[in-house]
């Protein structure tokens, strides 16, 4: 079985959705290292998303209460973070990790998100449609290759700008997993659809 880390360009472009829905498409079980600021954890959200879902949705590492970076919320929480505490879950299915923001988000003094993730994960990278994605989704595609990880595809969400998708792909030779479009809400259905769609592909990464 595999792990599949997903992660962003930054923060709230989609990772949780895309995380459900790569859960459900690779019969995965969930994780999610850290979390911090929301009254409603990013775990709760996945599984009210997926009500039917038999994979198990494993606790955090590290539960902050302040709505701020890793780092910083610890630091006012009064918890230090340590990279030896946080354990990935054991599991005998497909595992889903998602990060907190982007691949730069500090956990601590020494440690950035990407320092939770392995030369064996599949790195699924989160781009979204804003002024400046492409240059920040160029940038954390070679970041990664600096720290000799691979970005195995990209899921694009809310991308409305002409060429976005295309330059990203001629320049960076990433492979798109799919693009979600913009939904008035996010239900349950709507993430089995998405599961479909991207199932092959998240498969052949």
């Amino acid at each position: 079985m595999s792990s599949y880390f997903i992660t962003g360009i930054g923060t709230d472009v989609g990772k949780t959705v895309a995380a459900a829905i790569a859960t459900l498409a690779l019969d995965a079980d969930y994780w999610k290292p850290i979390q911090s600021g929301l009254t409603e954890t990013d775990r709760g959200t996945i599984k009210e998303l997926l009500p039917d879902h038999t994979g198990t949705f494993h606790p955090e590492s590290y539960r902050l209460k302040t709505p701020m970076s890793p780092h910083k919320a610890a630091e006012i929480d009064g918890v230090s973070i340590a990279m030896d505490n946080i354990k990935r879950p054991q599991t005998p299915k497909n595992l889903i990790i998602e990060g907190a923001g982007g691949l730069l988000v500090p956990i601590n003094d020494q440690h950035t998100i990407a320092d939770l993730m392995l030369p064996t994960d599949k790195i699924v990278l989160i781009s979204s449609g804003y002024l400046g994605s492409i240059n920040h989704t160029l940038l954390s595609i070679s970041y990664l290759k600096s720290k000799g990880l691979k970005c195995a595809g990209i899921i694009y969400n809310h991308v409305d700008l002409d060429g976005t998708i295309d330059i990203i792909e001629k320049m960076s030779g990433v492979p798109t997993i799919g693009h979600m479009e913009r939904h008035e809400a996010i239900t349950p259905q709507l993430i089995k659809d998405y599961a479909r769609e991207f199932k092959a592909k998240l498969e052949q990464l």
